[in-house]
């Protein structure tokens, strides 16, 4: 999901700054209500801890240049579901940052296109999994079909956005498109694997008792709404 260099330029990355400013703003709002629920010690610790996976996730797990961009399993639902929207957010912020400061310098005048990328999907997905799972289900006890849309959502606000910017940055013209369109058709291969990773960590969660109440994972990952 990280643009290419030179997909968007001069006076259009204007926008991502404002769009990046409104999902980190998001982001804020999230994390102080997390604050007044939880208490710092909660929302600190699974920040770094999804700051940290988010990290591994983008330079550890295999991924590929295909298209306008690269192919990454960011595992997004994962994070939602383990950590709660505010830690999963800046997790992804904090993760993609990190990654650019030491690693890859050459994406960071890509960040606010990038963090838009991210985080505005999870938002979505977090909103999603508001309406698809009953409130006096906990997130441990969800099923594939449940995974599989949250996963389609996430992955496919990326695949958007990714297109929004290549488009945006580069009009239609048919080569452009074609990128576009192998990026697409190559993110497919996350949208199927995705779920089964929830499943299984959720599975090794509700497995794991000693979680239950800890401060280092989401009250709603073993309990109902």
């Amino acid at each position: 999901m990280h643009i290419e260099p030179g997909i968007v330029e001069g006076a259009k990355m204007a926008l991502s700054y404002a769009t990046a400013t409104a999902a980190l703003g998001v982001t804020a709002k999230a994390a102080l209500y997390m604050l007044k629920r939880d208490g710092l010690a909660a929302l600190a610790l699974r920040s770094l801890l999804a700051t940290a996976l988010v990290f591994c996730f983008f330079e550890v797990l295999p991924h590929h240049p295909v298209g306008v961009s690269e192919v990454h399993l960011i595992l997004g639902t994962t994070l939602l579901l383990l950590f709660g929207l505010a830690p999963a957010a800046i997790g992804l912020a904090g993760g993609l940052l990190v990654q650019g400061l030491f690693f890859a310098p050459f994406d960071l005048p890509q960040y606010g296109i990038n963090v838009t990328t991210l985080l505005v999907p999870l938002f979505a997905a977090a909103a999603l999994a508001k309406k698809i799972i009953p409130a006096d289900t906990a997130y441990v006890d969800i099923g594939y079909k449940q995974a599989l849309q949250l996963s389609l959502a996430y992955q496919g606000g990326i695949v958007a956005w990714v297109a929004f910017w290549a488009i945006y940055g580069q009009g239609v013209g048919a080569a452009n498109l074609g990128e576009v369109a192998r990026f697409g058709a190559a993110y497919l291969s996350v949208v199927l694997v995705e779920p089964l990773i929830d499943l299984s960590l959720l599975a090794a969660a509700k497995a794991g008792r000693g979680l239950r109440g800890s401060p280092l994972v989401h009250y709603r990952l073993h309990h109902p709404a």
